[in-house]
Parts: structure tokens; C-alpha cells; sequence
């Protein structure tokens, strides 16, 4: 499929007709999702609906059943090895391995990417993040908040195309997790890269995404345009949260 629609629109995810599941418990159904680079999308929805399944998904930790995930132009399923090269996935914090320090999980994750050293925009978001003073200790001797650091900075290394979160401001705090809103905000606008992030955070919707998806049941029951998202900003300080409840109602 074709990088763009017109010259400037590259699109670093595009998802059409995925259906996927565990066993025989199917848990996505006909899932269509297109993120253009320069954007940030939210993905949002209740507990059990899908969201983390379809991250699995485009992370390649999970193989749909069918349907076809597109990273940067490159076929998931085909092309794995150049598809996750523009991917940087923020694993799930208990997934880092314990026995190693934070420096060497962003060692191993820059060898594994074709990287000489770790970027230094990820260092300098570290020490922005205050995780400076914990790189050298081990992994599993560290908070979960820290740990969540780690988890993020892995997945920055590269400058990837696509960047996927799955509820990556959990355990954060306050200071920290405006450091890292700020940029990824600053990335996305930039043009370097999208945004997927998964989250329960209305406050992330309110001040930082382009746009909205939500799932339910396994489909992508919503979208909100930048467009959309601007008029509910404007309409009252509940227009967003009012708008979601409406549409999980539906």
C-alpha cells in the first residue's frame, strides 16, 4: 500500500480488517485503524475491550487471525524485520528483564534496533525524567514508576515511526509525567513520529491528542477528528468526558 494519501500525509499505522483473539475467545472483530505520522491518537475504552490486545497486535507480540497491520508502509506479517524497525513499543513494565541494570536494557534494546549507543535525546529525556541516578541499578530492584521510565525509553530508541503505549503515565509521577507528555507532544509535532497511546487518562485527550478512538466489544466503535476534539474542547470542561460516556451509552 501506497505511503501516502497526497504528498505530505504518511501514515505510520494503518490496520484494516483485523480480527484476533486467544484460543478460540475472539477478542477483536474487523478492527480499522489508520494513524498518520505527525499525529497522536488516544485509544480508549473500558476494561476488557480490546485496547491492549490490539497493541499486542501491532507490536507483534500477538498474531491476528486476519487483517493486515501496516508499519510505516511495511507489511507486519511479510516484512516483521523492517515493520518493527520503525516500531518503538513500550513494553509492559513487569515484562523488563530483572537482572539486568537500566543501562544495559537500553543497550541491548539499541543493538537490537542496529544502534551503536543509545540516542542521546533518550538520555536527555532520562535525565529530565530523573532516572539518571538509576541506570546502573538493577531492574528488578526498582519501583514501578522507574521501572515505567525504562519501559518508555526503550521504546523512544531509533526515532521510530510509530510509538505504542499501553498506559504508559501508570506510576508515574506528577512532574515526570508531564516531562514525558511534553515529549512525546513535542515528537509528534515535530513530524517525526505517531503516536498510539491506550489510555483512562482524560487529561491526555483534553490537552495533548489529535485524535480519539474508542473500542468496544472488540470494534472501534468512535472516532473523534482533530477537528472534533477541537469543537468539544470548546463547548464546556466536560465536553470530552460527556462525549465518551454518550458513545460507550450507544
Amino acid at each position: 500500500m501506497s505511503d501516502s494519501q497526497g504528498s505530505d500525509t504518511i501514515i505510520a499505522l494503518n490496520v484494516q480488517s483485523l480480527r484476533a483473539g486467544y484460543a478460540r475467545h475472539t477478542v477483536l472483530k474487523d478492527v480499522n485503524l489508520a494513524v498518520q505520522r505527525g499525529e497522536w491518537c488516544a485509544l480508549l475504552g473500558p476494561n476488557a475491550s480490546g485496547k491492549t490486545t490490539l497493541l499486542h497486535c501491532v507490536g507483534g507480540m500477538l498474531a491476528p487471525d486476519t487483517g493486515v497491520i501496516e508499519i510505516c508502509s511495511r507489511d507486519l506479517r511479510s516484512d516483521p524485520p523492517h515493520a518493527k524497525q520503525q516500531l518503538g513499543f513500550a513494553c509492559a513494565p513487569d515484562r523488563l528483564p530483572g537482572l539486568l541494570t537500566g543501562r544495559q536494557c537500553l543497550e541491548v534494546y539499541a543493538a537490537a534496533k542496529g544502534l551503536a549507543s543509545i540516542d542521546a535525546d533518550v538520555l536527555q529525556l532520562a535525565d529530565a525524567l530523573r532516572f539518571t541516578p538509576m541506570l546502573d541499578m538493577f531492574v528488578d530492584t526498582c519501583s514501578l514508576g522507574t521501572r515505567q521510565k525504562l519501559a518508555v525509553l526503550c521504546g523512544l530508541l531509533g526515532s521510530p515511526g510509530l510509538i505504542v503505549l499501553d498506559e504508559a503515565f501508570n506510576g508515574l509521577d506528577p512532574a515526570s509525567a508531564l516531562v514525558l507528555k511534553k515529549h512525546l507532544r513535542a515528537r509528534v509535532s515535530e513530524g517525526r513520529c505517531a503516536v498510539l497511546l491506550a489510555t483512562h487518562d482524560l487529561d491526555i485527550v483534553e490537552h495533548y491528542a489529535d485524535r480519539a478512538a474508542l473500542i468496544l466489544n472488540g470494534r472501534i466503535a468512535h472516532e473523534w477528528s482533530k477537528e472534533n476534539l477541537s469543537a468539544l474542547r470548546a463547548s464546556s470542561w466536560e465536553g470530552i468526558e460527556a462525549a465518551l460516556a454518550a458513545a460507550s451509552a450507544e
